[in-house]
């Protein structure tokens, strides 16, 4: 049984609806993520995967629900302080301590790569530069792409640009990195490249959250797969329960196309 001091975020019965609730994208989900997990989401498209990544850093605001995060319930609008006083909830401290990773990289193409990892760091954090500069080349270089720091976006393929991105997630030392779909708009032999650094990642027991269609990848990295269709969380477990044992209906019938 994990304690509760390993529960890095907590979301209980979590609602994301449109068009005046007929449309449910996110239908009472409730799931804790431990430190250290690496939590992968499958499911149809169209299941609330995504939605549910991004409510967890309000990328998405939720229409009902809680979301604690690192103790303190993110879905507030103010929260109360140690001493007892009510404070306006600060939403981008708490993303600071979120890594986020897109299917589209989302660099500036006009900044070097050294400029588009350093630039938080040194704005948000107050990084000095040449701080900044050498946590970027030590990310790099653990990616392999050290000897790019200078090339401009244009001039890298879709697999480097998204070793960038998660390096520049890394830089501000976030304590979960989310992945939504980050190998989908990748060439098929690009892919490898990515989910080996993801691979790293996990080794060193970073916690992170993975919406991904690779359902190798999910059953050698995860140490936790949920299933969502239709908005709802269906099945969770290790990847052989899901894999290799699966009881809900919609997964079988899920893993049958996929598989």
């Amino acid at each position: 049984m994990e304690t509760r001091d390993n529960v890095l975020i907590s979301v209980n019965d979590l609602q994301k609806y449109y068009n005046k609730g007929t449309i449910k994208a996110l239908d009472g989900i409730s799931v804790d993520i431990n430190r250290g997990d690496v939590m992968v989401i499958i499911g149809p498209s169209g299941s609330g995967k995504s939605t549910l990544l991004r409510s967890l850093n309000l990328m998405e605001h939720p229409t009902g629900g809680t979301i604690v995060f690192d103790g303190v319930d993110i879905t507030k609008k103010k929260i109360k302080t140690p001493d007892g006083k009510w404070e306006k909830l600060d939403i981008d401290k708490h993303r600071q301590k979120m890594g986020m990773v897109f299917q589209h990289f989302n660099l500036f193409p006009h900044m070097t790569i050294m400029d588009n990892i350093t630039l938080a760091p040194i704005k948000v954090h107050g990084v000095s530069k040449e701080q900044a500069e050498k946590t970027a080349l030590e990310l790099l270089d653990r990616v392999g792409l050290k000897d790019r720091a200078n090339a401009y976006p244009i001039q890298l393929s879709g697999g480097q640009k998204q070793r960038v991105a998660i390096v520049r997630a890394l830089a501000m030392e976030p304590q979960v990195m989310l992945f939504d779909e980050p190998t989908s708009a990748l060439d098929p032999e690009m892919v490898g490249e990515v989910l080996d650094v993801i691979k790293e990642l996990a080794r060193d027991g970073m916690t992170m959250v993975i919406v991904t269609h690779e359902m190798g990848f999910a059953k050698e990295v995860g140490n936790r797969v949920l299933f969502m269709a239709d908005g709802k969380l269906l099945e969770q477990g290790t990847p052989q329960d899901i894999f290799e044992n699966p009881q809900n209906p919609r997964l079988k019938e899920f893993l049958s196309k996929v598989l």
